[in-house]
């Protein structure tokens, strides 16, 4: 490879959350120490960066800081461009991209439900986890109210985004007062009628999907009960855990089967062995039926026994995973969920699922979008690396074509009356969340700005009283 092969490139990352930031700041860094040059423009849909970072973690996670403040420090070094409030495939369309770009990174993530397909599913009081999350976090997009009416909820998933759910359900409103939550996500949490939250996983204890942090804290909430059930508990006799965090989370989990009930006002229940298979009632949620599972002895696998239960509840939350975030006119397996493509490398539509599929030059993944919607932040970054490594081996093996288009996307935005957003506008949005959060009653960080209309005008200069 040689540095001129890298002189002058010109790449855009669609998607501002951790994938894209790494993304960046790996290619950033690759061509840098090869003797090249870059220029990157990462497009974001919404008004602010961070992603799922920002809109997809529960407030009360104060470690979720450092990372935002490892992804501020990428995008404060000046070498990548932000430019948000802009929706690619609508906006500015991927062709456009290509033609004035080297090279085009889809990194959108995955914001929306998995399905879950079981009967009754879809009746009222149904939700899927990623709307809650998305209203708890102050998402612009969503409905500023969530009706919280009923007494018994149910959650069903066993890894973190179900973890977060529950907690913010059973969690009182004060207890959330110093976080950076938005005002009128306080004030429908402090209207909040839940009284006991049902969390439910198909597969047994050692097969959580939990963090042991996570885990613990969960048994830390002020006037919440935890309750176990000794049944559920039956197959870990002679386990030996494979590693120290199962093992950790297990001794969590056993200590609360012998602690004592102090009378909160709120109790989370968490069962295991319980399959879901309908969603009971006549037309609004009145209660959940399962299947009783064991272990089949295989791994973690598991296996119906014949045993129904019937629970009430009136709120059913899924939170059985992601599903990708795919942008118009950009290859998309709708069965995976992710974008078409061999190691980063985005594979022609016309011949999706072929092994062989031809790529296209110049078009990559990464993230979740790229592999899925699992693993954490590690994974991004390992994600990142090896799609930019192909990146630049195309690049020094002259595999992508020059952009055929001069000039600044911007002048492009600028003409179709796009109200995007900058780094500049964003750090304005910042102090001025920062600055409601110092002058609220509540003394915290932050609070969050939700309209994005309000967002955009006051990234753009014109502070909304």
């Amino acid at each position: 490879m040689t540095s001129s092969s890298l002189q002058n490139l010109r790449v855009a990352i669609v998607g501002a959350g951790p994938a894209g930031i790494y993304a960046g700041n790996i290619l950033t860094n690759s061509v840098v120490e090869a003797g090249g040059t870059v220029a990157i423009d990462l497009f974001e849909s919404l008004p602010a960066p961070y992603g799922l970072i920002r809109y997809g973690v529960a407030p009360d996670h104060p470690r979720i800081k450092g990372i935002v403040n490892s992804l501020h420090e990428m995008l404060d070094a000046g070498t990548t461009r932000f430019i948000g409030n802009v929706e690619v495939g609508r906006d500015i369309s991927i062709d456009e991209l290509q033609e004035r770009y080297d090279a085009v990174i889809l990194a959108t993530g995955a914001i929306r439900d998995a399905a879950l397909d079981i009967p009754g599913i879809d009746l009222e009081g149904s939700y899927g986890a990623a709307d809650f999350v998305a209203w708890f976090d102050g998402h612009p997009d969503v409905p500023t109210e969530w009706t919280l009416d009923q007494r018994e909820v149910a959650v069903i998933g066993n890894g973190n985004v179900a973890l977060d759910v529950a907690r913010v359900l059973a969690k009182h409103a004060v207890d959330l007062r110093s976080t950076e939550i938005a005002d009128n996500v306080l004030a429908g949490l402090e209207a909040s009628a839940v009284t006991d939250v049902h969390v439910f996983g198909r597969r047994g204890p050692a097969d959580i999907k939990f963090t042991p942090i996570e885990l613990r804290e969960l048994g830390e909430v002020p006037n919440v009960d935890i309750v176990v059930h000794d049944e559920d508990f039956a197959y870990l006799e002679g386990l030996v855990p494979s590693n120290n965090q199962l093992k950790v989370m297990l001794r969590i989990l056993q200590s609360w089967r012998t602690r004592e009930s102090t009378g909160a006002s709120r109790r989370l229940h968490l069962h295991f062995y319980h399959s879901p298979v309908e969603v009971l009632g006549d037309g609004k949620v009145e209660a959940l039926r399962f299947e009783r599972t064991e272990p089949t002895g295989e791994g973690s696998a598991v296996r119906g026994t014949g045993e129904f239960r019937e629970i009430a509840v009136q709120q059913v939350y899924r939170a059985v995973g992601y599903y990708g975030t795919p942008v118009i006119d950009a290859p998309f397996d709708e069965k995976a969920g992710v974008v078409s493509n061999v190691e980063g490398r985005v594979k022609d539509a016309a011949v999706t699922g072929d092994a062989d599929a031809p790529v296209i030059a110049g078009l990559y993944a990464t993230g979740w979008i790229k592999r899925g919607p699992v693993g954490l932040i590690g994974h991004t970054k390992s994600d990142a690396m090896e799609t930019i490594a192909h990146l630049v081996a195309d690049v020094a093996a002259g595999r992508l074509g020059a952009p055929t288009v001069d000039g600044d996307v911007l002048d492009v935005l600028d003409e179709r009356e796009v109200a995007y957003t900058t780094w500049d506008g964003w750090l304005a949005l910042d102090a001025h969340e920062r600055e409601l959060g110092a002058n609220h009653l509540h003394t915290r960080e932050r609070v969050k700005v939700v309209p994005r209309d309000e967002q955009v005008a006051i990234s753009r200069g014109a502070l909304v009283p």
